[in-house]
This record gives C-alpha cells, sequence and structure tokens, in this order.
C-alpha cells in the first residue's frame, strides 16, 4: 500500500488481476457479436452473463450500489448498456435497438476476489460516420492514455494526454465530471484517474498499481443529467457520447493491458 486506501499489486497479484480481466475482454467480445438492430439490451446483458457462468466468475455490477435489507436500489444488471445520448451507467432492459444507434458496453468481472473492468462503444448496423468517428477519437484517447501510465509518471500525464489527443481531433465534448479509478481487490478504489489534465501534476505512478482508464466523449456539449432510474447518464443537449475503457497495471516495463486480450502489444507498440 502508499498513499491511503491505494493498493501496490505483487506481481503474482497482477497476474490473478489478469485473469478477471481476460473474462471481462471475453464479456465484450461476446457481447460484441450479439450486437444487432432488434436485440433488446436486455438480451446482451444476459450474453454477458452467460459468459460470466462459463468461466466460473462473478459479476462486480449486479446490485452495485444496493442498499437495505432486500438490497433496494442496486445495479439490474452485469453490463452497463448505454446507447446513443447515454454516456454511462444505462440499465439493460426492454430498449430494442435500431439500425444506426451506437452502445456503449461497460463490462466487469470478479475472479478470486480480484476486479477486472473495460468499456467499448459499437454502432448497430449502418451507423453515421460522425458517430463512428467519435467512437474512434474515444477510443484513441484511451490508448494515449495508457501509453502515458508509466512508472515515474504522474496521473496529470494520463489526463493530458487524453485531453490533448481529444482536443486535437476535432471540437468534441471531454466529459470531466466522471473519471477512471484505482481497481484490485474492490471495482472503484483510489485513486482516481482525471480524463483532463496538466503534466507532471498529480500522484506519482508506481509499479504495482492498477487503474482504470476510461475517457468518456461528446459530439456536443460534456453536461450531463441523471434519468429518473437514478442511474443512467445523459448528455443535457442529447448529443451522442462514447466510453472506452480498460484496466492497466504499471509495471517495470510499462503499461501493461489486463482486459485487452495480447495486454495491449499491438496498439502500444511492443
Amino acid at each position: 500500500m502508499f498513499g491511503r486506501e491505494i493498493e501496490l499489486k505483487t506481481p503474482a497479484q497482477v497476474d490473478a488481476m489478469r485473469v478477471a480481466g481476460l473474462v471481462v475482454a471475453d464479456m465484450l467480445a461476446t457481447v460484441r457479436e450479439a450486437v444487432a438492430p432488434g436485440v433488446t439490451t436486455g438480451d446482451l446483458d444476459e450474453v454477458a452473463r452467460e459468459v460470466l457462468t462459463r468461466h466460473g466468475a462473478t459479476s462486480n455490477f449486479l446490485n452495485y450500489g444496493a442498499h437495505g435489507s432486500a438490497g433496494e436500489g442496486g445495479f439490474a444488471g452485469v453490463i452497463c448498456t448505454s446507447v446513443n445520448d447515454e454516456v454511462v451507467h444505462g440499465v439493460p432492459g426492454s430498449r430494442r435497438l435500431v439500425d444506426g444507434d451506437i452502445i456503449s458496453v461497460d463490462a466487469g468481472a470478479i475472479v478470486d476476489g480480484w476486479h477486472g473492468d473495460a468499456a467499448m462503444t459499437v454502432g448497430v448496423g449502418q451507423v453515421d460516420p460522425a458517430d463512428t468517428a467519435l467512437s474512434r477519437v474515444t477510443e484513441h484517447a484511451l490508448w494515449a492514455g495508457i501509453a502515458a501510465a508509466r512508472a515515474g509518471a504522474r496521473l496529470g500525464d494520463i489526463g493530458h494526454a487524453i485531453e490533448s489527443s481529444i482536443s486535437a481531433a476535432g471540437d468534441y465534448g471531454i466529459v470531466d465530471e466522471f473519471t477512471g479509478h484505482g481497481i484490485g481487490t474492490a471495482m472503484h478504489m483510489d485513486p482516481d484517474v482525471p480524463n483532463v489534465g496538466r503534466p507532471g501534476r498529480g500522484m506519482r505512478l508506481k509499479v504495482g498499481l492498477v487503474i482504470a482508464i476510461e475517457p468518456m466523449v461528446t459530439r456536443g456539449s460534456a453536461r450531463t443529467r441523471v434519468l429518473a432510474d437514478d442511474w443512467t447518464m445523459v448528455t443535457t443537449d442529447g448529443s451522442r457520447a462514447a466510453h472506452w475503457e480498460h484496466t492497466v497495471a504499471i509495471t517495470e516495463d510499462g503499461p501493461r493491458v489486463l482486459t485487452s486480450p495480447d495486454e495491449g502489444a499491438t496498439r502500444l507498440g511492443r
């Protein structure tokens, strides 16, 4: 441990987190194949549940935030399904996808007490090229942030890399009220990992720290509001949003992307 409630993992513990990360990678890949016009977000949640069961893993999303003896108010799915102007935390249900939608899917898993967390944005059928570009810009920003996540760097370097990547791509909204987070024996831990920042500022990154990096980007305003379900966050101006995320370990050899099938080797040029 260093600081307050910030875990530093041993190499063996990072390897254990990789197991959970691979389950998350399988969840996202399987859900991606299932995305199509006519499919409901609840159908996608069922697909993700089957992956968890196949791996003997449990969900860190299901019942998250529950309170009281009956578990009132907890999240109702094992994935978040955020469609079009929904930025994050969309609840799976009866909504049926239609041609031209975009959907952000956030997935998590627990294996032997260790957590994994990742997200992607997928087009449904024939998608507006501007929405395709939005998703691509967000994903590129994620990888820019991951590349900056090296021992000796600072949290501000990650935020700056994400912000700079998005700003260079065009006039997009960067949702800075939500951040990435530490992850390990719990899904959400210190430190917060902002999507904007100044280089050289913030906590110094150390080997063994594991964080979830997750930019959220819109085609319009970055302002959001929560819907009546008390979960789903949407853009206030109705503009479409994208969300990409990976769980990343800081190692002596650079960032190790625990929720990427190849640990980030292709995207990081290793």
